[in-house]
């Protein structure tokens, strides 16, 4: 079971909306064959490990890090190709949350499967925490990401920001794009920066890096057309999120193949109401958000309890200054006894700088 759990994690950014499953086949104590999910449409896990084991699987036993689905899909249950390849035994991590493809557990019970669950439940909960997130709330799970300096600036007074970290750390940012469906900042991140918020990754036997879907925030659909990120020529979409306050010409200059326009409700400031947009992205099967800013963004979505975790890197820098912008906007707690605390704690040193992961505490 732990290596099908290594397998589920090369499988993380390449299978959304599945989940990132790893399965290992096992016959007269020798490992056969092993496979974990590829892309929508292709194989699940199970499927690919079969298919690698042939007749070997006969008789055998896999393990595998969900319970096998029971529904035909884009691909066939993977509990009818387990049964007819003669399987004898499954061992799977955890419960599948989607109704529609739960029922594997049973199903290889009336095939006369032996079945075992719950090994390593939690690494395996872990690796798809979107997934179970997304199956049972409707909505993205969030994760802030920013970089500051030691003394928790994000830019300079004068508002010069690359780079504040150094190229591991950077390297590090393009691995966690590629694990997350989409990654969102404000117009004044797309204005000031012109980012391209892409997955610069190296292709390898494993994986092609996968680029997530881009969203920016434009209440009033204000984005200069000639921006990276509306340009219409970067691999992959954009969505642009505004209300009804863009004007239909605007509506028009800013739709072109590869953008989209989004249209949200709004707050009574005028801004992009935060849960209408997760609650939309939801529904276009966003399982998992990057939020990489700017300040006045993040704070809008810590402010509603939007963020389930935080991925932040610190730089060994003071930069100073009152007028030199945090990573994080809006009135924040009145009281320290309010501030969100995070738990499940990892601490990873990446050349000069730190990466710091953890989970907002519900």
């Amino acid at each position: 079971m732990q290596r099908a759990l290594e397998l589920a994690r090369l499988a993380v950014g390449h299978t959304s909306p599945n989940p990132a499953v790893g399965a290992v086949i096992v016959n007269n104590g020798q490992i056969v064959a092993e496979g974990f999910t590829q892309p929508p449409g292709k194989p699940h896990a199970e499927a690919e490990a079969i298919r690698k084991a042939g007749d070997a699987a006969r008789g055998g036993t896999i393990y595998v890090t969900l319970e096998p689905c029971n529904h035909f899909g884009r691909t066939p249950p993977c509990t009818l190709g387990i049964i007819e390849a003669g399987i004898k035994e499954v061992h799977y991590a955890t419960p599948d949350p989607n109704p529609r493809a739960a029922g594997g557990h049973q199903r290889l019970l009336d095939a006369g499967v032996k079945v075992y669950t719950g090994q390593f439940a939690d690494e395996a909960l872990e690796i798809n925490r979107a997934f179970f997130h997304h199956t049972k709330t409707g909505r993205p799970y969030v994760i802030a990401k920013f970089a500051s300096s030691l003394d928790g600036k994000i830019a300079t007074h004068t508002g010069e920001s690359q780079w504040i970290t150094g190229p591991a750390a950077r390297q590090m940012g393009h691995e966690l794009r590629h694990q997350t469906d989409a990654i969102l900042v404000g117009s004044g991140t797309a204005k000031a920066d012109d980012p391209q918020l892409t997955t610069r990754l190296p292709a390898d036997d494993t994986r092609t890096p996968s680029h997530p879907t881009r969203i920016v925030l434009d209440s009033k659909g204000t984005l200069a057309s000639e921006l990276k990120l509306v340009s219409g020529q970067l691999p992959g979409r954009t969505w642009i999120a505004v209300t009804d306050q863009i004007s239909p010409s605007d509506r028009k200059r800013l739709t072109k193949p590869g953008v989209e326009i989004i249209e949200v409700a709004k707050t009574s400031d005028n801004k992009i109401d935060v849960n209408d947009l997760l609650k939309q992205l939801g529904e276009r099967d966003i399982q998992s958000l990057m939020v990489e800013g700017g300040a006045q963004v993040l704070g809008a979505f810590f402010s509603q309890k939007a963020i389930h975790e935080v991925w932040t890197f610190i730089a060994p820098k003071i930069i100073g200054g009152q007028a030199a912008p945090g990573p994080i906007g809006g009135q924040g707690f009145a009281n320290l006894q309010d501030a969100l605390i995070l738990n499940d704690m990892h601490f990873e040193a990446l050349g000069d700088d730190l990466f710091i992961r953890g989970k907002v505490n519900p």
